[in-house]
């Protein structure tokens, strides 16, 4: 197991936690500090298969059918002519991704005011069930059906049936304009619960010798429904869909969300993985895990560290030695000193920041930033880290992402006389963001860059000058 946390330093993927169960019992776990155990993180698309989820529960109680055509539990927000192929839809057309859609309705769906009568006002190009192409909006429809059946969020719904038989607790999920819960994204869950949900699917839906997800469910979700040619092209990701799960080589699958959040299940091996991320490069990821990970893993329940003196504590204390690193360099510099609470009056920029002010102090850096007449102060350690809380619309990370005070980590350095780099770390998501100030006799530049986007990871470029005198 070490060589998979060789392998991924190596590459450079940035993983923030890991956690490895064989036969029932964890044999791996590690957090890479400053992400810790207790910390909820972001789960993206991996949401989307506790959305489906909910489907199997209210399946099995009655209140829907995945073959129910969707415009039949949305009457009053169907158009009055609508499209052909959109009444030809069902329920596991959704689940499946096989809606119809050429592309995406993501688009379409998330920036209408009500995201339930943008999905069903949009062409459906081809016969459902006859097309793959991924599709968060179809997720937020199970989510809407589920709540249309059930009279609860999706997560209220699950709460009783799913998360309190796993002992999840605090789970946070991202709500519609409409107070839907989005589905096929913004769940908020620790890794512990990431492999709690996957062991629960290793086991067929039995937790602690009861019966927790429908007979057959697990069968029926996890089995490919269609193929996923239409998907990046990646190897795992062309194995095909089962009901918002992915199939993946070595005869696995798993629930996935962006950047590198994943619950995956290997049942030959008896074992699930979780882990999150902050990775461009999720295949990358599954490539480590297969040829690393997936030997050390065995069968039925064994692994060969069971069979090495010493091994398993050896790999406790690697794990427990794991981190990201703050910026390398001085804690300070003569520059530093100069600028010390000197106002920075900034150009016209797509951040909406207008002044900015620097304290160097002896263990840390305050930088006051501000957006008119609103600010922030980020306090960034001398090579630590130091946690506060940051507003943040995530505009340019991900349009989805809720306003909220985000909690964070931040370190400072100077790598050269003249430049300060400063790293943000928003530790409950997967994005980190760097800030590196070049100064001037009298004006700044600073350049913004992200570790991972939807979009491209410069954000861009400030240029500011002395407002005012020390």
């Amino acid at each position: 197991m070490t060589g998979f946390l060789d392998a991924v330093a190596a590459e450079g993927q940035e993983l923030h936690s890991l956690m490895v169960v064989v036969g029932g019992a964890v044999v791996a776990e590690g957090w890479w500090a400053p992400y810790e155990r207790e910390r909820q993180h972001e789960l993206f698309s991996l949401s989307k298969s506790f959305t489906s989820t909910a489907v199997g529960f209210a399946q099995a109680e009655g209140l829907l059918s995945v073959d129910d055509l969707v415009l039949d539990h949305f009457p009053d927000e169907a158009p009055a002519e609508p499209d052909p192929n959109l009444g030809r839809m069902r329920v596991r057309h959704l689940l499946t991704m096989t809606t119809g859609h050429h592309d995406a309705a993501d688009d379409g769906t998330f920036s209408a005011p009500d995201w339930t009568r943008g999905f069903l006002s949009l062409p459906v190009e081809h016969e459902p069930g006859t097309y793959f192409v991924y599709n968060t909006a179809a997720s937020y429809m199970l989510s809407a059906i589920v709540q249309k059946v059930t009279g609860l969020r999706a997560l209220d719904y699950l709460t009783p049936r799913l998360l309190e038989p796993l002992g999840i607790e605090g789970a946070t999920w991202q709500q519609s304009p409409q107070g839907i819960d989005a589905g096929g994204f913004g769940i908020w869950a620790t890794t512990e619960d990431i492999a709690c949900f996957a062991q629960l699917y290793l086991q067929d839906g039995r937790w602690d010798g009861r019966r927790v997800l429908p007979e057959g469910w697990v069968a029926d979700a996890s089995r490919p429904h269609t193929v996923s040619t239409h998907s990046n092209g990646d190897p795992d990701w062309v194995q095909g869909y089962g009901y918002q799960l992915w199939r993946g080589r070595h005869s696995t699958f798993r629930g996935d969300g962006a950047f590198g959040q994943f619950a995956l299940v290997l049942p030959e091996q008896d074992a699930v993985l979780a882990i999150t991320s902050g990775v461009g490069n999720m295949q990358g990821v599954l490539d480590a895990v297969w040829e690393h990970l997936l030997p050390a893993l065995g069968s039925g329940g064994q692994t060969p560290l069971d069979d090495v003196p010493d091994a398993q504590g050896a790999l406790a204390a690697r794990l427990a030695e794991l981190r990201l690193d703050p910026p390398t360099g001085a804690s300070t510099s003569p520059v530093a000193r100069t600028w010390a609470g000197r106002e920075i009056a900034f150009d016209p920029n797509p951040f909406g920041v207008t002044a900015a002010t620097i304290g160097p102090e002896a263990d840390r850096t305050a930088i006051t930033v501000r957006w008119g007449d609103d600010g922030v102060v980020l306090e960034a350690g001398h090579g630590v880290w130091v946690p506060g809380h940051v507003p943040t619309a995530h505009v340019a990370l991900d349009p989805h992402h809720p306003v909220r005070a985000e909690p964070m980590v931040a370190a400072a350095a100077w790598p050269s006389p003249d430049t300060m780099r400063v790293i943000v770390r928003l530790h409950e998501t997967p994005f980190a963001l760097t800030l590196t100030v070049a100064f001037g006799e009298t004006d700044v530049a600073v350049s913004a860059d992200v570790n991972v986007a939807f979009g491209p990871i410069h954000l861009g470029d400030l240029v500011g000058r002395i407002a005012t005198s020390a």
